[in-house]
């Protein structure tokens, strides 16, 4: 059945949420068009070169009539079948555009939520990217009928390792050969809790930390890296486009944030990392060699496991694990037919 989808989305330039959309519409046999609420970052920029439509709708404010209506005479034009909306911005303005049209059906992916933003949950179907957003939607009024779990995926194979890619980086970043180089990826946001991570390094000596990704709380975290005296220990990226090549120059990755779904971590095991981890919903039930819980309530876990993981990569002579992942579950070709089997079924309800 041929489906037509208008994606909307309303993410930070380099949010996840553009990885996944990315990923969705690569492995969809659907035809996709994207209309982007927020200006457009390099993810965006490369589904534009690789063919895809993408319409952009800049607006600021989460109820903005004038998007709205530029986004339903964009859905009729295009003869959509389905808005897929992304991020809650994009609920709120997609849901009334497609429903201004009386033809598209809509579809809601809900990547995380905010006690204060409840409207944006409602839609032809919700996606729920983890069980725990899943049991907050129920708690919400989402009856299951319309509701369904696909949780985030990736392609392993985007992050595989590169000895050349890994000392251009390291290069690029003023990482001496043969440093010992811990690694955080994400938002900088209290959340991620790489303050943490900070202190910790400070028990590794001789370790570098990398952390790469920009936010509210980067101002902070320099200066507690020069309250701690490791300030000339601690890189700071700033914000990525793909995270392979970041990935490939970290020794051992680490993940302290408990609110979190834990993708960050798979793409690290995809690298051929060790990975320490506070939270990670797809090995909760399913653990891989090499991916370590940090033990709950225990300050001296993470610097502990580090210190270790820095003398196994001492006795490996710098060497790579093997890439492992968590299984076809959270593989990008099994989060796209399950969402393709979505929109055949909605579709076919309107």
């Amino acid at each position: 059945m041929a489906v037509r989808v208008l994606h909307v989305i309303s993410a930070r330039p380099g949010d996840g949420a553009e990885h996944q959309l990315r990923l969705l519409i690569r492995h969809l046999p659907h035809e996709s068009e994207v209309v982007t609420l927020s200006p457009p970052g390099p993810v965006l920029a490369g589904l534009r070169a690789a063919g895809t439509a993408v319409h952009e709708m800049v607006s600021g404010r989460d109820l903005d009539l004038g998007t709205i209506v530029r986004l339903r005479r964009l859905t009729r034009r295009g003869g959509f079948d389905i808005v897929h909306t992304h991020l809650f911005r994009a609920g709120v303005q997609g849901r009334l555009a497609a429903r201004l049209t009386g033809r598209a059906q809509v579809v809601t992916t809900e990547y995380h939520l905010e006690e204060r933003r409840r409207t944006g949950v409602r839609g032809s179907f919700t996606i729920a990217v983890s069980e725990r957003i899943a049991e907050r939607l129920r708690r919400w009024g989402v009856p299951d009928d319309r509701l369904t779990v696909i949780p985030k995926a990736l392609d392993p194979r985007e992050f595989r390792f590169d000895e050349k890619l890994r000392d251009e980086t390291r290069a690029r970043l003023d990482l001496a050969p043969g440093t010992p180089v811990i690694g955080g990826l994400g938002r900088l946001e209290p959340r991620k809790r790489f303050d943490v991570l900070i202190r910790a390094v400070a028990q590794v000596p001789g370790a570098v930390l990398l952390l790469a990704g920009d936010g509210p709380a980067r101002r902070g975290l320099e200066r507690l890296a020069a309250i701690e005296g490791v300030s000339d220990r601690v890189r700071f990226a700033g914000p990525i486009g793909h995270a392979r090549e970041i990935l490939c120059a970290m020794d051992v990755f680490a993940s302290p944030g408990r609110e979190t779904f834990g993708l960050v971590v798979l793409e690290a095991i995809a690298a051929g990392l060790p990975a320490l981890y506070a939270t990670c919903e797809p090995l909760r039930d399913e653990p891989v060699e090499g991916a370590y819980r940090l033990t709950p309530h225990d300050p001296e876990s993470l610097p502990r496991k580090l210190r270790t993981e820095v003398l196994c990569l001492a006795e490996r002579s710098g060497g790579r694990l093997t890439a492992r992942s968590a299984g076809d579950r959270y593989a990008a070709q099994t989060m796209a037919a399950e969402v393709g089997d979505l929109y055949e079924r909605v579709s076919g309800s309107g």
